[in-house]
C-alpha cells in the first residue's frame, strides 16, 4: 500500500470562509505529484481541542504522514505548534537561533516604526521560537518558522500565506524524517479526458458497464466533474494497472468518440488558441458582456490573434457598430439566427479579421417569451473562406450559467471549425 498522508487547515477565518483555503488542493497537488495518497483534507477553527481532533482523528486513520497549515503566528490565537507539541508528546523549548533569527527579521520590518520598543517586540515574537523538542526546524520564509516532528505519523506544521508555505515545503519533504514517512509511496499516473455534449447521465451509465467490463477496474480511482457544461474525468492509477486505464479508454471512444475532445488534459481554451495561430478573429457579444472575449485573451500572447470585440445590447449598437441592417431585427428579433450571422459579419468586416465569432441571446432573468424563452441563445461562426457555422440553442440555468455555458458553446464552434471536424 502507498504512503498515506492527511492535511490540516487550520484558521478560523478559512472555516468561516472569510478566506478561501488555497493550500490544501496546493499540497494535495505537490502529494499527488510525489506518489502519496491522500486521504483526507480537514479544516478547523484556531482552537487547540478541534485541532488536536483533526490529529488524532488523522492518526487513527493510519496516514503516514499529517501536513498542517496555519496558526504559527505570535498572537495567542495562533496555537498549532504548541497543540502539535502535546499530540506527539514533546515538551516545548526555546531554539535560541531561531530566537534570533526572528528577532533580526523582525527589525529589518520595524524600521518603519521607531518608536517601538524592540524588546517588548522581541518577547511578543519569542513564542514563534518555542519549538517541539527534537523537532528539525523549516527556516522562516516571513516570520514564522514551521517545524517536521518525527513520529508515527510525522507531522509537518508549515504556516497559513501560501507565499511561505510553498517554498518552506520545498525544504520539508527533504528531511530524513518525511522521508522515512513517505518511504512507501508509489509512482501513480494520473490522466484527464474531457468531454463536451454529453450529459453526466450518459457517462455514469458507460462506468457502470465498466464495473463489469474491464478487468481491474476496481483499481482505476476515476472522479468526474461537470464544469462549463463539459464533462472531467481525472483517472488516478498504479502503473501496473495501465492496461485497465487503456480498455476504459477503448469503452469511451466506442461509446463517445465524438464527445471526447481531448485525451491529454489540455483544455478547450488552449486547443483554440493553437488552432487560431496565424488567424485574426474579432468577436460580437450580446447577452455574453464581452465574456468571449475575455476568455480568448486570457492566455499570454493572444493579443498575436484577437483582433478585437464588440459588445452591443441595444438594438441601434448592433445597427451602428456592426452594421446590422435595422430591418432584419425588426423582420427576426434581436436574438436570431439572421441577426448572429449579421453581427458576425460586421464584426470581421469592422476588424479587418479572418475568424469571427456572434453571440445574441436571453440570458435573463426576464424578456422571454414563450417562442423564445430565457436561455434561448443564437451563434454564428464566420470563416474568410466563405465557411458559417450557426447554431441555435437553448441553455439551462440562471444568468451566470447561460453566459457561462455560451462562451464554451462558442469555443467548442471554433475549435470543431478550425480543425476541420464540422461543428
Amino acid at each position: 500500500m502507498s504512503a498515506r498522508a492527511g492535511i490540516v487547515v487550520t484558521g478560523t477565518e478559512v472555516l468561516t470562509g472569510r478566506i478561501q483555503d488555497r493550500n490544501g488542493p496546493w499540497i494535495a497537488e505537490r502529494l499527488l505529484e510525489l506518489g502519496v495518497e491522500l486521504a483526507h483534507i480537514t479544516i478547523c477553527g484556531d482552537r487547540p481541542g478541534d485541532i488536536e481532533a483533526q490529529l488524532r482523528f488523522l492518526a487513527a486513520e493510519g496516514v503516514d504522514l499529517i501536513v498542517t497549515t496555519g496558526g504559527l503566528g505570535p498572537t495567542a490565537d495562533d496555537m498549532t505548534v504548541a497543540t502539535v507539541a502535546r499530540f506527539c508528546g514533546r515538551e516545548l523549548v526555546l531554539d535560541s537561533r531561531v530566537e534570533d533569527m526572528i528577532a533580526d527579521i523582525v527589525a529589518g520590518l520595524m524600521v518603519r516604526f521607531p518608536n517601538v520598543d524592540p524588546e517588548a517586540i522581541r518577547a511578543a515574537n519569542r513564542k514563534q521560537a518555542l519549538i517541539p523538542e527534537g523537532a528539525h526546524v523549516l527556516d522562516p520564509v516571513g516570520t514564522a518558522p514551521g517545524v517536521v516532528v518525527p513520529g508515527k505519523p510525522t507531522v509537518v506544521v508549515l504556516p497559513g500565506p501560501p507565499r511561505e508555505l510553498q517554498p518552506m515545503w520545498k525544504v520539508a519533504v527533504q528531511t530524513p524524517a518525511v522521508q522515512e514517512a513517505i518511504a512507501h509511496r508509489t509512482a501513480y499516473r494520473q490522466e484527464t479526458v474531457r468531454m463536451f455534449g454529453l450529459p453526466e447521465s450518459g457517462l455514469a451509465d458507460t462506468l457502470r458497464d465498466a464495473e463489469h467490463r474491464v478487468t481491474g477496474f476496481d483499481r482505476l480511482e476515476i472522479t468526474t466533474c461537470l464544469r462549463r457544461g463539459e464533462i472531467e474525468i481525472v483517472t488516478r492509477y498504479e502503473p501496473d494497472d495501465a492496461g485497465a486505464y487503456a480498455d476504459l479508454m477503448t469503452l469511451l471512444r466506442e461509446r463517445h468518440g465524438n464527445d471526447i475532445f481531448s485525451e491529454d488534459g489540455s483544455t478547450v481554451d488552449e486547443q483554440v488558441a493553437r488552432l487560431l495561430t496565424g488567424r485574426w478573429i474579432a468577436t460580437a457579444e450580446s447577452c455574453t458582456a464581452g465574456l468571449l472575449a475575455a476568455r480568448l485573451t486570457e492566455r499570454p500572447g493572444s493579443s498575436a490573434y484577437v483582433a478585437g470585440g464588440v459588445v452591443s445590447y441595444s438594438n441601434q449598437a448592433k445597427s451602428e457598430l456592426l452594421g446590422v441592417d435595422p430591418g432584419l431585427i425588426e423582420t427576426h428579433g434581436a436574438v436570431s439566427e439572421p441577426v448572429a450571422e449579421a453581427m458576425a459579419a460586421g464584426a470581421m468586416r469592422r476588424f479587418g479579421a479572418d475568424t469571427a465569432i456572434a453571440i445574441t441571446g436571453i440570458a435573463g432573468p426576464g424578456g422571454g417569451t414563450p417562442e423564445k424563452p430565457v436561455g434561448t441563445v443564437c451563434f454564428s461562426l464566420m470563416l474568410a473562406d466563405g465557411r458559417t457555422v450557426t447554431r441555435t440553442l437553448q441553455l439551462p440555468g440562471n444568468r451566470a450559467d447561460v453566459r457561462e455555458r455560451s462562451t464554451t458553446v462558442a469555443m467548442h464552434l471554433l475549435r470543431r471549425a478550425l480543425a476541420g471536424d464540422g461543428a
